[in-house]
């Protein structure tokens, strides 16, 4: 075999694996198109969705819808079924048209409080002394009122002064309960309450309750300018009496005769 004819047969093999190699390549970007191209079902979002929303909402409401999708759209971490997010919570915005992904959700454990909030209810921490906040007898998930005892300023005119008399402010003091059936979502550690009953009852310690935007500035305003403290309602079938607001009068004149009830008000013997 001569020298010519043998570069004749390499080049001829090398042509011949070139083509095999084309071809090849040829079929797998074939095949990567196809499957590229077939459809596969994932769930995206009809509106947007917050931060903070549970799983279950989404679930059972009309948030999620399946949508059919080209595999090479389809985002990592894309869920396929709605109950794969049921269990979880929502920690970024996903806006409407947007593929839902496991990677935007985390257990409710994780939330902590977080996950009992949500719309206008608020977390509020309330300070107090371990009889204020039922230490020791209150414990996360309870339900509770708030009773207040308010000192307050009412204008009276002097026995016999006439009408036009500016008066004079007597101090009065009211109770009621002002708040009722709010929900403990951390009630005093155990360590904490350990650690105040070893020193004084007046050791400051604090729950956590759930309360609505609006009822924190009343709750607020209370713990700053009354004395106060939480009672804990039953499980089992809670009933509120009538509204009503005790003062000295009410307190004192309950089931009074007349002839008493006329001696309290006049202070006559």
């Amino acid at each position: 075999m001569t020298y010519r004819v043998r570069n004749i047969g390499v080049a001829a093999a090398l042509a011949v694996a070139a083509a095999l190699l084309t071809a090849y390549f040829v079929r797998d970007v074939q095949q990567d198109a196809e499957q590229g191209s077939a459809l596969v079902s994932v769930v995206v979002a009809v509106r947007d969705i917050v931060a903070g929303t549970p799983g279950h909402k989404l679930v059972d409401g009309d948030l999620l819808k399946r949508k059919e999708l080209p595999r090479k759209s389809v985002v990592p971490g894309a869920v396929a079924n709605p109950q794969q997010v049921a269990d979880l919570v929502a920690t970024d915005t996903i806006y409407a048209g947007e593929q839902v992904t496991v990677r935007r959700f985390r257990p409710l454990a994780e939330q902590g409080v977080l996950a009992k909030l949500s719309g206008n209810m608020r977390a509020f921490q309330v300070p107090g002394t371990q009889h204020q906040l039922l230490a020791g007898t209150l414990k996360e998930g309870d339900r509770i009122d708030v009773v207040a005892s308010i000192k307050y300023k009412l204008r009276e005119l002097t026995p016999g002064a006439a009408a036009s008399s500016p008066g004079i402010d007597v101090e009065r003091v009211a109770s009621r309960v002002v708040l009722r059936d709010l929900l403990v979502l951390r009630a005093t550690a155990e360590e904490s309450l350990d650690s105040g009953l070893a020193s004084t009852a007046a050791t400051t310690l604090s729950v956590t309750l759930s309360v609505t935007d609006g009822q924190a500035q009343k709750l607020f305003w209370v713990m700053k300018n009354s004395e106060w403290s939480l009672q804990l309602r039953p499980v089992n079938n809670p009933k509120d009496s009538p509204g009503s607001v005790e003062t000295v009068e009410s307190v004192l004149g309950d089931g009074l005769k007349s002839a008493s009830l006329n001696q309290l008000i006049s202070g006559a013997r």
